[in-house]
């Protein structure tokens, strides 16, 4: 089993949730008491969530660029950025790291294929819905094209995100929010949605919707384990 290394911490609320799908799925495959082989190294994220909102991209590339070396000095085999938006530094972690990156939106387009979209909704932190680090990739490497809200529900999706979410804070009023959202994607033209902020798989489930799920926390876990077992 090769050795998964996570850049976690962003939030710790996700992070929890990658490691329950690392080692439920690492045991459904292998059975008995196995688990996941993985490191984590967690950040904190109010430090993060400031510099972000603050718009210092540099100084996060560098915090992303030594949390994947550490990650690689401790024995990883491969590295995990457990959130969307942080795929932003993808590039420059790849640059500055000698082992695979596995991309969240790879794992995550991989599946759309499988089901034969190529138009879908978007929810994210507005730094993944209004910039095309995401978007772009999802574009012009797999060919879906990727809706966002308008700009008014775009700031109360980020708002819950960083407010409720990455604190453990579960609203149904919350909730109830998205699923409009989610349903005027759809009546937009959306065929299915992606849940592009790791966080909003604590609040919307499949059974809540009547259009397929694309949660990217669980198809990025799920397909770094099918690497490690490979």
């Amino acid at each position: 089993m090769k050795v998964i290394g996570l850049i976690g911490g962003m939030s710790w609320e996700s992070s929890v949730l990658y490691y329950q799908i690392l080692n439920r799925k690492t045991q459904e495959i292998l059975g008995g008491s196995h688990s996941s082989d993985c490191l984590m190294y967690s950040v904190d994220f109010g430090e993060i969530a400031m510099l972000q909102h603050q718009g210092d991209w540099e100084s996060l590339e560098k915090k992303m660029i030594a949390a994947a070396q550490r990650l690689e000095r401790g024995g990883a085999d491969i590295i995990l950025i457990c959130t969307n938006t942080m795929h932003k530094m993808a590039e420059a972690i790849e640059q500055n790291t000698n082992i695979p990156l596995l991309h969240i939106v790879d794992s995550t387009a991989e599946a759309i294929q499988k089901k034969s979209y190529t138009k879908l909704g978007m929810l994210a932190t507005k730094f993944s819905m209004e910039e095309d680090f995401l978007k772009n990739r999802y574009k012009t490497k797999y060919g879906i094209e990727t809706m966002v809200p308008e700009a008014e529900q775009r700031n109360e999706v980020h708002r819950i995100i960083y407010e409720e979410l990455v604190q453990g804070i579960i609203k149904e009023s919350s909730r109830q929010y998205y699923l409009k959202i989610i349903d005027d994607l759809v009546k937009n033209g959306a065929e299915a949605i992606i849940l592009g902020c790791t966080e909003i798989e604590l609040l919307i489930k499949p059974e809540d919707v009547s259009v397929d799920l694309f949660a990217t926390a669980k198809l990025h876990a799920e397909k770094a384990v099918d690497w490690a077992l490979s």
